[in-house]
């Protein structure tokens, strides 16, 4: 079995990078479905890597459902791909990406990181005081003559920058990087034993059917994710082209 190219994401943390080798043998049915998994032990010196670091990311297998694990081990789900097709889902089929999440990955992206005041009608429900600022990520993917095919702003809540410690330490003036990565920002939530609930509204912005790109259909997608509690974690709106950009209507379980 060949190796993983690690020197291609050589700035991903190593369970990330255990966890792609290990999707991409399943997904090319390397590992058949059903089968069992290589034992932590085995996989940990396979990779050069410590078992917690396996078990990080079989953790995050199973939360895209591609692996199960019982009292006999870890197997491979079983996939319902015809001849030729991936025996599991890919990544971005099981689970809500956050904007700059996997889709983004060979495009053309710009990221910051800011602390802003939301818009006045969302602040309450992210547990803040009117003209409070807070965490704000602003995404936008370009097209290849550098026209913004997709906009997207989020903001998060009192409870989320409280909660979820990767998002904490982008407190006001620390490191708040030009191009920061929260690509994992809801398997994050799941670390921090958050359960989350997606609830996105699709519509046609009013006024003048145009869009940054120069066409005429767009779409605007606003989306709320909570925590169990119904506490507003990060409200994010989206707005896209919708002959030149793709978006995928995605729920978690």
């Amino acid at each position: 079995m060949a190796e993983p190219d690690y020197e291609a994401a050589a700035d991903a943390p190593l369970y990330l990078r255990v966890a792609a080798a290990l999707r991409e043998d399943l997904a090319h049915r390397r590992i058949s479905p059903g089968s069992r998994l290589p034992s932590e032990r085995s996989l940990s010196q396979r990779y050069h890597v410590n078992r917690q670091t396996v078990r990080s990311a079989l953790q995050l297998l199973r939360e895209e459902r591609l692996v199960v694990t019982d009292r006999r081990g870890t197997f491979a789900a079983a996939g319902s791909g015809g001849e030729g097709e991936p025996a599991v889902p890919a990544l971005s089929a099981c689970r809500p990406t956050f904007p700059g999440g996997p889709r983004a990955a060979g495009a053309l992206v710009r990221a910051s990181l800011t602390w802003d005041p939301p818009p006045t009608p969302l602040a309450p429900r992210l547990l803040l005081a009117p003209g409070e600022p807070t965490l704000v990520h602003r995404h936008v993917v370009l097209g290849p003559h550098g026209a913004a095919l997709q906009r997207a702003v989020s903001w998060f809540s009192r409870a989320a920058l409280a909660e979820i410690p990767q998002l904490a330490r982008y407190r006001r003036g620390r490191d708040c990087r030009q191009q920061p990565d929260l690509r994992l920002l809801y398997h994050w939530m799941h670390q921090a034993g958050l359960r989350i609930t997606h609830r996105e509204s699709v519509g046609v912005p009013p006024g003048p059917a145009t869009t940054a790109a120069g066409d005429a259909a767009r779409l605007v997608v606003h989306r709320v994710v909570s925590d169990q509690h119904g506490h507003a974690l990060e409200i994010t709106d989206i707005d896209f082209s919708a002959r030149s950009a793709a978006w995928t209507y995605e729920f978690s379980a």
